[in-house]
C-alpha cells in the first residue's frame, strides 16, 4: 500500500479499512487514483464509522479519483511537507527532536519484527501511513491499545487539518471514531487557532537557518533522524493514561447508524 516494499501478514477480519486509511494519506499517484473504486467500497462496509463519516470518506476517494494529480500532489506537499504541525511522523509529535526520539524508533521497529512486520529502509517506523499498515495485521485489543496510545496525536492532526480544510482530517477523526473517542479532536480545537502557522515562507526560512547552525549528526541514526524525509511531526510530551481502550463493537454500532 505504501511506497515501501513491506512483508506482512493478510489484514486481520475488519481491519481492511486501516490500509485504506493508510492509502489515503500517502502521496497521490495513479495507483491510489485508480484503486478509488475498491477502496469506497471497504469504506462502506466498515460498519463501525457512522454513515456520514463513511460518506465523507467516500466523497474524498471520489474526489481523488476524478481529481488532476499534479494538483493533488503539490496540495498534498503543501501540507504535509512545509511545516511540522501536521507531520506524519508520530514520534517527532512525543519527542520533538530529542534523542529519546531514537529509542523510540527502535523500540518499534522491535515491536514490528515480533510480529513478523519488515518495512522497506526507505521508510520510518513512525510514518503514520506505516504505522496504520502495521495495526491492520492486529487484532481489535492491539489496535485499540495502539490508538488510544496515540489518540492525543490523532486529536491534535485532526484539529490542525480541519483548520486548514483538509480532507485528510478525515483519517484521524476515522481513526478516534473507531475507539470512540472523537471529542479528543474536540478539545484541540482552541488550542489550534491560538498556534502560529510553521508554513509560512517566514517560518521556514528561519528553520532553515537553525539546521545550518546546528547540523551535527553523531550517528547515521542521527542523521537520519534529522533528514528531511525524517522530520515531520511535533507534539506531546506529557505520558498517554494507560487506561483501556478498545475497538468499537461492529454490531453495536450497526445498531446506532
Amino acid at each position: 500500500m505504501t511506497d515501501a516494499a513491506l512483508k506482512m501478514a493478510e489484514p486481520a477480519v475488519g481491519m481492511r479499512s486501516l490500509r485504506v486509511l493508510a492509502r489515503l494519506l500517502d502521496y497521490p499517484t495513479e495507483e491510489l487514483q485508480a484503486a478509488a473504486g475498491e477502496l469506497i467500497e471497504i469504506i462502506d462496509q466498515e460498519r463501525r464509522l457512522s454513515a456520514a463519516l463513511r460518506t465523507a470518506l467516500m466523497d474524498w476517494c471520489q474526489r481523488t479519483a476524478d481529481g488532476d494529480l499534479l494538483e493533488l500532489q503539490s496540495e498534498y506537499v503543501a501540507l504535509f511537507d512545509k511545516g511540522r504541525a501536521t507531520s506524519l511522523l508520530l514520534f517527532e509529535h512525543v519527542h520533538g527532536e530529542s534523542r529519546d526520539r531514537g529509542q523510540a524508533m527502535v523500540d518499534l521497529m522491535d515491536e514490528y519484527k515480533a510480529a513478523g512486520f519488515e518495512l522497506d529502509a526507505r521508510e520510518l517506523p513512525d510514518y503514520l501511513p506505516v504505522f496504520l499498515e502495521y495495526l491492520s495485521t492486529c487484532d481489535d485489543a492491539e489496535v485499540g491499545r495502539w490508538l488510544g496510545e496515540i489518540r492525543h496525536i490523532l486529536g491534535l492532526l485532526t484539529a490542525r487539518l480541519e483548520d486548514r480544510d483538509a480532507d485528510h482530517a478525515l483519517v484521524p477523526r476515522a481513526l478516534l471514531a473507531l475507539i470512540g473517542a472523537e471529542a479528543e479532536a474536540d478539545a484541540h480545537r482552541e488550542e489550534v487557532k491560538g498556534e502560529k502557522r510553521d508554513d509560512t515562507p517566514e517560518a521556514l526560512d528561519a528553520v532553515w537557518e537553525e539546521e545550518a547552525v546546528r547540523f551535527s549528526a553523531e550517528s547515521d541514526e542521527d542523521c537520519a533522524l534529522q533528514s528531511a524525509e525524517g522530520r515531520r511531526l511535533a507534539e506531546r510530551k506529557n505520558v498517554t493514561q494507560s487506561e483501556a481502550v478498545r475497538v468499537l463493537d461492529p454490531a453495536a454500532s450497526a445498531r446506532k447508524h
